[in-house]
């Protein structure tokens, strides 16, 4: 049996590493994954060369949850990813949600078992990444914006949504620098102390109120993390609906329409480092 599904990323209104309260939206980079079962075992690659423990981790729980003996089932699994890595844009919630969704929908058929539901797949995700040291809050938010597609609003700690809806369909801009960001390498306790001032940006985005969130979160935590404001207030200038710092980093998003891209694109020419155009993504994990 072979099945391929493909999950997007996601960028940020509100990151939750602050107050544990986060905000995001699909994009339309993502990952694609295949999966096939083989005689025994878990075998992992992608196309970018990182490491697959986290790959291999999310497989492992869903034989766990289901029982099964990897020395007499197993499953071979592969990723491509137009989704750069390490660079705020939920790569990691893409990778943990395509392998685990793969992995039980392979499983529930070959053996004829209750498939998992999508809160049980998000969760057998997020514990997976967890484990594996990749996120800090468990990132519900980018977990469930890049499993469900639209925007949500989310309790982090709880694992709850606030909101969760559709998006307006907008171009999307992507400056990626020479440079990666893990999130599990950044400086939580310097991030923290800005809690109040990020709190301000989440009532923004509880009052769907979504782009004044994006902006001011964006501003709140480059100057944290020690990333130039100047690259989305650039953006603004240039005629962005909203642009800041994803995640911990190292990519700023910009929000615009048809009038405004190319000039942002300038505004951005020469920035060391390259431009990626995407969209919104409404659909979230979809199987091929």
């Amino acid at each position: 049996m072979m099945k391929k599904i493909r999950c997007p990323g996601s960028a940020t209104i509100i990151n939750a590493i602050a107050t544990g309260f986060g905000s995001a939206f699909g994009i339309g980079l993502d990952i694609e994954c295949e999966a096939k079962t083989i005689d025994e075992g878990i075998r992992c690659s992608n196309d970018v060369g990182a490491s697959t423990d986290l790959m291999d981790l999310c497989v492992e729980k869903v034989f766990e949850r289901y029982e099964i003996d990897g020395n007499a089932f197993g499953l071979e699994i592969k990723t491509k990813s137009s989704l750069p890595m390490a660079s705020g844009l939920s790569s990691s919630s893409a990778s943990s949600n395509a392998v685990v969704a793969i992995s039980s929908k392979i499983i529930s058929e070959e053996f004829g078992l209750k498939p998992l539901t999508d809160m049980e797949i998000i969760n057998l995700a997020i514990d997976a990444s967890i484990e594996a040291g990749v996120t800090i809050t468990g990132s519900f938010d980018d977990a469930t914006a890049s499993y469900f597609g639209g925007v949500v609003v989310t309790d982090n700690k709880n694992r709850e949504f606030i909101i969760r809806e559709a998006m307006d369909d907008y171009n999307i801009l992507v400056y990626m620098p020479n440079f990666h960001s893990k999130s599990g390498d950044s400086d939580v306790n310097r991030m923290r102390v800005l809690a109040p001032l990020v709190e301000t940006a989440f009532e923004f985005a509880k009052n769907k109120d979504y782009f004044k969130a994006l902006n001011l979160n964006g501003l709140i935590y480059a100057s944290a993390l020690g990333f130039d404001s100047g690259i989305a207030i650039d953006a603004l200038q240039a005629g962005a609906i909203a642009s800041g710092l994803s995640g911990t980093g190292s990519s700023f998003v910009a929000v615009c329409d048809e009038n405004s891209c190319d000039d942002i694109k300038d505004a951005w020419s020469s920035l060391e480092g390259r431009v990626i155009e995407t969209e919104v993504d409404n659909n979230g994990c979809t199987f091929l």
